[in-house]
């Protein structure tokens, strides 16, 4: 497991996320990951920004990127 995934799991369960939502999370972190085929450390803003187009484009639920892996 890399820091920086461990460091995100830390704080969700600091943070008193269920394990069901910190799952989700980690692999919606995965899936961002793999669209750029790039580590989240270096991907900013407007990374995050054009995934979110990108879903939006796919007609993903709003909701996906919180509850589950967009396919």
């Amino acid at each position: 497991m890399t820091p920086l995934r461990r460091r995100m799991i830390e704080d969700l369960q600091v943070r008193n996320y269920s394990q069901r939502t910190i799952d989700a999370y980690v692999r919606q972190v995965a899936a961002f990951d793999r669209y750029f085929g790039k580590s989240p450390e270096v991907l900013g803003p407007e990374e995050a920004r054009l995934y979110q187009v990108h879903l939006l484009e796919k007609q993903v639920a709003w909701s996906t990127p919180n509850s589950e892996q967009s396919k």
